[in-house]
């Protein structure tokens, strides 16, 4: 049986694609730059003008740089510089017709449509003794009924991992310390086929394994 195909776009290196492959979709990647390290198949182009036709399922995750708290420190000029692409790709997918989900930091809630927020502690995301605080939120075409829940507290050490824009990290902790090093955070975030420029915008794939089962079942699809 053939799994159904899910278009990824603004992939950057993947941390989405493999989730939704894990729970059951090929997956195809779209980014304006080189992604050498994407997983799946990848197609380099603009998302904003990339054909829909032919997928079941979408997944989007516009630049976040036009919604970020240390982007608006910088001043009007880096705001207005950085296009804010929600709505647009919003537009994009419902005229589209199919499921869809829309990625985008805490801090873009305003541009979003009744989100929900996942975090690394939802899915029980835990290296060691620390656990893994990451929010993002989804904006779905067919919101679920039962969310995950941040679990945090469960342990008394955590790691906090924040992606800042332009790929840099502005926090990026172990009980207030930096990571060692990368491969603590590939670790983390379970995204081992990363370097650790792209991991820092990266999400968790646990995150879009669960979405892609909520998708599958939009699609009627046994996930």
């Amino acid at each position: 049986m053939s799994r159904p195909r899910l278009l990824d776009l603004f992939c950057g290196a993947g941390g989405a694609a493999m989730g939704y492959h894990r729970a059951g979709f090929d997956v195809v990647g779209v980014d304006i730059a080189p992604q050498p390290h994407y997983p799946f198949e990848f197609i380099q182009a603009d998302a904003m003008t990339f054909p829909l036709d032919g997928f079941d399922a979408i997944h989007a995750s516009p630049p976040c740089q036009a919604y970020s708290v240390l982007t608006a420190r910088w001043g009007a000029d880096q705001v207005a510089s950085h296009p804010a692409l929600i709505a647009p790709v919003r537009d994009r997918l419902v005229a589209w017709g199919g499921p869809w989900v829309i990625e985008n930091v805490e801090t873009a809630r305003w541009a979003m449509r009744s989100p929900v927020r996942l975090c690394g502690t939802s899915f029980g995301l835990v290296t060691g003794d620390r656990e893994l605080r990451r929010h993002r939120l989804f904006e779905m075409s067919d919101p679920p009924a039962l969310i995950p829940v941040c679990a945090h507290g469960l342990r008394p050490k955590t790691i906090t991992v924040v992606g800042g824009a332009g790929g840099k990290s502005r926090r990026d902790t172990r009980d207030g310390q930096p990571f060692a090093n990368t491969a603590d955070r590939l670790v983390a975030m379970d995204c081992g086929w990363m370097n650790g420029r792209e991991v820092v915008q990266a999400i968790p794939p646990a995150y879009t394994e669960w979405i892609g089962a909520q998708l599958l079942r939009a699609l009627g699809v046994a996930a």
